[in-house]
């Protein structure tokens, strides 16, 4: 039987937010989803942003799903690898995890190294574009292996943005829409 109350459906944007041409952002407008709003998008704190992700979860009546992109997929890995509330997550969207350990990306992203490589304890998806800028196909198997988590590789999209012309992308929708069955 389905749950009687849909899961909160939780936006977690990565460095410098998502503007409003971003299927994060369009997914908010159209379809009622919550971002997680952080205190400095500029300057991404790792504790910060973890302990915004736990607040939030925290005041969700039943398990929420994520919705991450870009740093927030590294957000999440992080939280997990802390958090004692991880069954307050449903399941999880990764969609174009960075390699935060690249030097390049490492000095703009301070302490967003080491990415946690655990196990997730919930359902997940990364989504992964084989001309990503930040992060290559390879990285994604290997951190989708590492976090138990299913693959699916969308061909040449960049890093999945709103630069790469996917509009409200009802295929990614379409991803969050088998997460969400699923794991009912």
């Amino acid at each position: 039987m389905p749950d009687a109350i849909a899961p909160p459906v939780l936006i977690l944007p990565g460095w410098q937010n998502s503007e409003p041409a971003h299927w994060q952002s369009r997914w908010e407008a159209l379809r009622g989803y919550r971002r997680v709003e952080q205190h400095d998008w500029m300057r991404p704190l790792r504790g910060d942003w973890i302990a915004r992700l736990e607040e939030e979860l925290l005041a969700c009546t039943v398990p929420a799903l994520l919705v991450a992109h870009s740093l927030g997929c590294i957000q999440t890995a992080a939280w997990a690898a802390h958090s004692r509330n991880t069954a307050r997550v449903r399941g999880a969207l990764l969609v174009a995890p960075p390699d935060t350990e690249r030097e390049d990306l490492r000095q703009l992203l301070p302490g967003w190294a080491p990415i946690a490589r655990q196990r997730l304890p919930f359902a997940s998806v990364v989504v992964a574009s084989s001309d990503d800028p930040y992060g290559t196909l390879a990285h994604a198997r290997t951190l989708a292996a590492q976090w138990g988590s299913q693959l699916h590789e969308i061909g040449a999209r960049g890093h999945i943005n709103a630069g790469s012309g996917l509009g409200d992308w009802p295929e990614g929708h379409d991803d969050l829409q088998r997460l969400m069955k699923d794991t009912a």
